[in-house]
């Protein structure tokens, strides 16, 4: 009925319309909890290890004097294609794996094998080298000393004894140690880069295929052979102003090397305090640099660099200090290896 106020009429509010209880919780959205979003895969996964072949028996190996042949981009993609390529990845690789969660002073020189105390010997023979070839009078020259070249022929003269006391056999001496004398950095342009790092990890890899070096020797490689090679390195390269070869300057990880950090990063995948953003730290460096090659690698760049800051001088270090954990660093060091050092032709041309 119309009700009247100050003589105007006005209409009577209309009745709500009564809903029953499912037609309510039809009405009103129903409140679902948010999904967490999948982690983002990363669209190139790390390469995993090819399995390690057994070595070959010593009666079915014939040697010969190695060469350099990928001097092509098509010889790269033959290389690319070979099992070779595949050996390489697995030695490589397993001597990584052998490094990790280890301290370099975690291996005993009383324990190691035989073979491992020659192979250090051969290294401490090619160092007492430098002193009997002295580097010459620079005349200003920023890099290359000619006296390297003479470092390098006196170890080519003096090589075949060392291979005779690994107990190489004589057949394969010439093969084995034309990987030693070239991986010290080339004698025509007085340089050095990851490729001739390379060849002392393939000089390595023929005495496994020899049976001179078993997996069970690969901990100490990584750990005490490895380290006491870019030790001498350093000093070859700082002795005959060895110049980078094919570096990419600031834009590489190292002017030289490569596979240190590869190893150092293995060393510390699931360390207790030291993370990616420790390489900042000059406290952490200085403590435990001598133990873990990554943390080494650092110093030693910017000790040799006048500009004090990793965000100038090597700006990728600074990025992958930025990575959540040692993993994801270890992973990114395997693709970069794969695609930055085997994948490069630059740097496999100096591949025999």
């Amino acid at each position: 009925m119309p009700s009247a106020i100050d003589g105007i009429s006005l209409p009577s509010r209309p009745k709500a319309a009564s809903l029953d209880k499912s037609q309510v919780q039809n009405r009103i959205p129903r409140l679902t909890p948010r999904r967490k979003a999948p982690p983002s895969q990363n669209p190139h996964p790390a390469p995993e290890t090819p399995p390690l072949p057994s070595p070959p028996a010593w009666s079915t190996l014939t040697s010969h004097e190695p060469t350099r042949r990928i001097l092509s981009s098509h010889d790269h993609e033959l290389f690319q294609a070979s099992p070779t390529l595949d050996l390489i990845l697995s030695f490589v690789f397993s001597l990584s794996e052998a490094a990790a969660d280890k301290k370099i002073s975690s291996i005993d020189l009383a324990e190691v094998s035989n073979v491992i105390h020659q192979i250090n010997s051969v290294i401490s023979l090619v160092e007492g080298t430098i002193v009997q070839c002295p580097p010459a009078d620079q005349s200003g020259s920023r890099f290359g000393n000619p006296a390297f070249r003479d470092f390098l022929d006196t170890i080519a003269s003096q090589s075949p004894s060392w291979h005779t006391m690994l107990g190489v056999p004589p057949s394969a001496i010439t093969e084995v140690s034309t990987y030693l004398h070239n991986s010290f950095g080339n004698r025509t342009r007085i340089d050095y880069g990851s490729g001739h790092e390379l060849n002392f990890l393939i000089w390595l890899l023929c005495l496994n295929r020899l049976s001179l070096l078993p997996p069970s020797t690969f901990p100490a490689v990584a750990l005490l052979i490895f380290p006491r090679y870019i030790t001498l390195m350093r000093k070859i390269q700082s002795t005959y102003y060895l110049e980078p070869a094919g570096s990419h300057g600031v834009w590489g990880l190292d002017d030289y090397h490569f596979l240190p950090f590869l190893f150092g990063a293995s060393q510390l995948l699931h360390h207790p305090y030291i993370r990616p953003l420790s390489i900042h730290n000059e406290l952490v460096l200085d403590e435990e640099g001598d133990e873990y090659l990554y943390l080494s690698m650092v110093r030693e760049t910017m000790a040799s660099k006048s500009v004090k800051g990793l965000k100038w001088t090597q700006p990728m270090l600074d990025d992958i200090s930025g990575a959540k954990n040692w993993e994801k660093v270890e992973q990114g060091m395997r693709r970069m290896f794969v695609k930055e050092v085997l994948g490069k032709l630059p740097v496999m041309q100096h591949f025999l």
